[in-house]
């Protein structure tokens, strides 16, 4: 075909020049890139998010943080949900950022307060990793966890109203792991405040291990004011041997741990969107 058949579709225009040519190409290809978004409109992938459980040898515990890991991915489809476990299970917390090669993430602790694991074992594997990495803070205290504490005493049992009567004899142990670091302590106490302010009786704190006053001891202590209707209150994230010990010393009801619950979820994206944002200010400051 030459020049002088070009169909009509082929150049709209009448090329009578080199000119010509080069301005009708132009057009055409500028038509092409208005289809193609700026590089700097596409949206860009957060940071994962990668859930830092500490690990058990209770099979039950695995399939409750695999559980909130899916809840987590229903309310924030777009954030890349991973799972890394201190000690006992797999994936190990290691390679859980060493699969994510040099992305960025940020690690949430599955703890429920300050301590060893908090302050040495994930920023220590975080500082190791490949990835670029940031520790958002644990889960307690936060009103989050004591909603979902109330609705697991609500389904133990735990009457929604009560007269003045059943108020003043009745009671709650907030059993919790136990730990040698006394920030940690201080974190149950307060989610143990907030818990009472909720529910209108005393709660008292309580330990599995570590630290006192063990969840017996809290027990009798609140059987001697008065308190014969002492419910335990399990301040763990899943099942295992220490929540099933606490368990078993209950005089009335029982909670289950906190697990999958709604509530755990969205606490966790807030831990997640806290760190995000506390690392833009200090880069922005920087």
């Amino acid at each position: 075909m030459t020049a002088s058949h070009l169909p009509p579709s082929e150049f709209p225009v009448h090329l009578d020049s080199t000119a010509h040519l080069m301005d009708s190409i132009s057009s055409r290809l500028a038509g092409q890139l208005r289809l193609v978004s700026p590089l700097r409109h596409r949206r860009a992938v957060p940071p994962a998010l990668v859930l830092v459980a500490h690990g058990s040898r209770d099979p039950r515990a695995l399939e409750t943080v695999r559980a909130l890991a899916d809840r987590v991915r229903e309310l924030r489809p777009a954030v890349p949900v991973r799972l890394g476990h201190i000690e006992l299970n797999e994936p190990l917390l290691p390679d859980a950022l060493a699969a994510l090669g040099g992305g960025p993430a940020v690690l949430v602790p599955l703890l429920l307060s300050r301590g060893y694991h908090v302050r040495q074992d994930i920023p220590g594997a975080a500082a190791a990793a490949p990835a670029r990495t940031r520790v958002a803070a644990p889960l307690g205290p936060h009103p989050l966890l004591v909603e979902t504490l109330y609705d697991r005493l609500l389904e133990a049992g735990w009457p929604p109203v009560m007269d003045g009567s059943t108020r003043r004899s009745s009671a709650v142990v907030l059993a919790a792991a136990g730990s040698r670091d006394p920030d940690s302590a201080t974190d149950t106490r307060r989610t143990a405040r907030l818990l009472a302010d909720r529910l209108g009786v005393p709660v008292v704190p309580a330990y599995a291990s570590a630290a006192n006053p063990t969840v017996p001891t809290a027990v009798r202590a609140l059987a001697a004011r008065g308190r014969h209707r002492v419910a335990i209150a399990s301040y763990f994230t899943a099942p295992g041997r220490f929540a099933a010990q606490c368990a078993q010393a209950a005089p009335w009801v029982a909670a289950a741990p906190l697990g999958a619950h709604p509530a755990m979820a969205r606490l966790i994206l807030h831990r997640y969107d806290q760190a995000r944002v506390t690392a833009g200010a200090e880069l922005a400051s920087a």
